[in-house]
This record gives structure tokens, sequence and C-alpha cells, in this order.
């Protein structure tokens, strides 16, 4: 690692994000405020440190290469491991997110199947592929990674689309293979999973040029804890009436918990946007003006339509309180106890709902409906995300069957429009909207 690399990552840290910021703020500030909608309550006023954070990440990456070493990144990684050896992290599933709210997935897509890449494939992978080939982002510039570091436990298609990209950048893979709980964990899982992170210990060594230091993994796995514990928080003061922060808005401040865990920033972020939602939901100041309905989403967000989305519920007096996905990132975190670190490190990734059997993501969803107080199941059917579409429509009518609560499912793609009907979605939405309305 070159001294002049790490002395432009720092000045860029300490002075040359700080001005692009500060002109960033400015030009802001001579644009047209946008016309408020009066569906909805007073924006989170946190949301403006939350795109500086994200923005910085992205930012910063550019000048990480040299400095740090780089990985490459699956959500659902230990990534503590690489905490632990000063990695600079990205997320392709996050680049995918933010591409697919850019409106830029088809385009990405596109450039991926001209390769030879089937349409089929998940649009997360099709995105990063058509990137990796054209360079093109929303973020400005990726780094090049030093190493790609995934797990399987989200979905087996992460196994081979790093594959891909391995063998075209050149880099070295690790995986982290995670048995699935068909019903409950065992020893020789648990066993199995420490045996790998123990195995792979010295690869991470070998790319990042330093030595791994447990009290260093024990501080950060501490720092991950912490943050995930703190969204966990967040997210429960929606079960407040009325919610202080929409799905839709979840879906957003999510980022931090994603990408940033493991680092202060994401655990400091997280103590701010608690802290707001606590005095919203003390205030009595709702996320929409006039909560009528309390809603719950099932699976990965439609990214383009979000804001879509949010309006149209909103102007119906519909607002989602809960979702499994941004659940997720607090779920299971309870497991990570530092008096056994690396088997709970196994726990902790190897328990998420993907990596479950479907009674257990049922009676999840079952326990979610009863705490929020929800009136309505919301199913976003993945076309991309097949692991977590898989027994949906079964899970939709058995929830419906013991909650008597009306459900809808919508079939979509995460970041790829050319897959999305909105005839048929608000066809089905409709027939949903009036036997919510009737009960």
């Amino acid at each position: 690692m070159s001294l002049s690399d790490k002395a432009k990552l720092q000045f860029m840290k300490d002075l040359g994000f700080p001005a692009l910021a500060s002109l960033q703020k400015a030009m802001r500030g001579k644009r047209a405020p946008r016309k408020a909608n009066p569906d909805f309550g007073p924006p989170l006023k946190c949301t403006a440190r939350l795109k500086e954070i994200m923005t910085r990440h992205y930012y910063l990456a550019r000048f990480a290469p040299g400095a740090k070493p780089v990985a490459w990144v699956t959500s659902g990684a230990p990534v503590e491991l690489l905490r632990a050896l000063d990695f600079y992290t990205i997320y392709p599933e996050n680049h995918g997110a933010l591409c697919g709210a850019q409106k830029m997935g088809p385009e990405l897509c596109q450039v991926a199947e001209d390769e030879g890449y089937s349409a089929d494939l998940c649009s997360y992978a099709r995105v990063d592929l058509g990137h990796m080939l054209s360079g093109k982002t929303p973020a400005g510039k990726l780094p090049k990674p030093d190493l790609l570091f995934c797990s399987n436990n989200i979905c087996q298609t992460v196994a081979y689309w790093y594959k891909v990209m391995a063998h075209r950048l050149g880099v070295p893979l690790v995986m982290f293979d995670t048995p699935f709980n068909y019903t409950e964990i065992s020893q020789d899982d648990i066993d199995y999973m420490v045996g790998q992170v123990k195995d792979m210990i010295p690869v991470l060594e070998k790319a990042a040029g330093k030595a791994f230091d447990m009290e260093r993994f024990i501080q950060v796995a501490e720092l991950s804890r912490a943050a995930s514990e703190l969204w966990g928080q967040c997210l429960e003061t929606m079960k407040a009436r009325p919610a202080p922060m929409t799905i839709f808005d979840a879906f957003v401040h999510l980022a931090p918990v994603v990408s940033l865990r493991g680092l202060p920033v994401a655990r400091e972020y997280y103590e701010i946007l608690l802290a707001e939602l606590l005095d919203r939901a003390r205030s009595g100041i709702g996320a929409i003006t006039n909560e009528k309905k309390r809603l719950m989403w099932d699976n990965i967000a439609i990214w383009y339509k979000v804001r879509d989305f949010s309006e149209l519920f909103a102007s119906r007096g519909m607002n989602f309180v809960a979702a499994t996905y941004t659940n997720a990132w607090a779920e299971t975190i309870q497991h990570l106890d530092m008096s056994q670190p690396l088997e709970s490190l196994a726990k902790t990734y190897s328990l998420v709902i993907l990596n479950n059997n479907l009674e257990h993501r049922l009676n999840l969803m079952a326990k979610m409906v009863s705490e929020y107080a929800v009136d309505g199941l919301v199913v976003h059917s993945a076309r991309s995300c097949k692991p977590y579409s898989l027994g949906q429509y079964d899970l939709k009518r058995l929830l419906s069957e013991r909650l008597g609560i009306p459900a809808v499912v919508i079939e979509a793609d995460i970041t790829d429009y050319r897959y999305f009907s909105e005839e048929q979605a608000l066809t089905r939405l409709e027939a949903f909207f009036e036997a919510l309305e009737a009960a």
C-alpha cells in the first residue's frame, strides 16, 4: 500500500469531501423546494444526514485502492471479518438498489444480456455484471476489488455471480457456506461454519496485508450488533399509532446497516434516527396524515416504484408499518455473543430469513401482523429473487385464512421495470383496497 494513496484518501476524508458536500448543499439551496404532499407528515430531518453518509461512502471509495484493501461483499456475508482487517467494502446489491431507484436497471441488465447472460438471472446480478462490463453507475465510479466475499445464506445465485466476477476481474473469491435450516440449526452445522471462518482468515490476511486481530474483531462485532439493535428499535417505533415512519422510508434508511455495518458511523446514524422517531411517536406525528389502515410488505422493495407506491397508498390513508425485508437486518442479531465470537457469528448469519424454512417465515409474519396491528398484506413476488418468492402464494393464503386479513400479490422485479405491468398491479391493488375498506 502506497503512503501517497493513504495520504490522498485521508485528504479527501478531511477536506475533499467536506468541500464537495458544502458545494452540493449550496446548489440545493438554490433549487425551488418540492411542493409538499398533503398526504404525508413532515419529512424525517435526518434524511439529509443519511444522504451525506452514503454519498461520502461512494465518493471515498474512488480513493480507497492503494490506501486500503477493497472487497465487494454480498449483503448476507459476515463483513465483521473484513472490517477487522480494515477492508473498504462495496455492496453490489446496495449498488443495484441504487441503480434501480435511479431507473438504470434495464440499461445495465441489457449490457449483461448482450454479453450472453440470461434475462432470467437476478437483476441485481445483471445490473452488477452490466456495470462491470460498461463502467456505468450513478455512483460515479466503483473501485476494483482486491477480493470478493460472499455467502449463500441469501441465495445460490451469489455463488455463481461472484465466481463470474472473480474470473473476469482476476481476484480471489471467499465464500461462506451456510447449511439451510430445515428444522433447527445443529452443533455440526455450527462447527462446520466455524471451521470455514478459521480457514478463510489466512486468505483474508493475505489480501489485507496484515494479521487478524481477535480483539479488533470483537470491537467491530459489538459495533455491528449495536447498529442492528438500534435499527430494530427504529422499526419498533412503527408500532405506534400513527406510525412515525413508513416502510418506504425504511427501505431508504436501511442503507447504513447493510453497507456500513460494523463501522461507528452506522451506529451513530441509527442513534440519531431512533431519537427522531421516538420524538415523533411521543408527539403523535405520523408519516402520513390520515393513517386509517396499517399494512405489511413481504420481499425486497420494487426500487423504481418506491415513491409511486408510497404516494398511492398514502393517498388512501394506508401506511406500511412492517416488512420482512427490513426486519431481516435486526432479526438474528441477538445471537451475536462475544463470549463465543465465531460460534455466534455462524448462528447470526445462518439463521437469516432466506436460509430458514417456510414455517419459520409464516410464524414470523403472523407475529409481525399481531405486534404491528396489521390490517392487510402486500406480497411482492419478485421475478429476480426466487428464494424470497418461493412459497409466497401459500404464505399469502395461510395468513389470510388464519388471521382474517386481506392480502394481494404484486408481480414485479426489484430493479428491471421491463417486467412490471402497471395495469396488472393497479387492477390487483384496486381489488385489495376494496377488501380492506370492507373489512
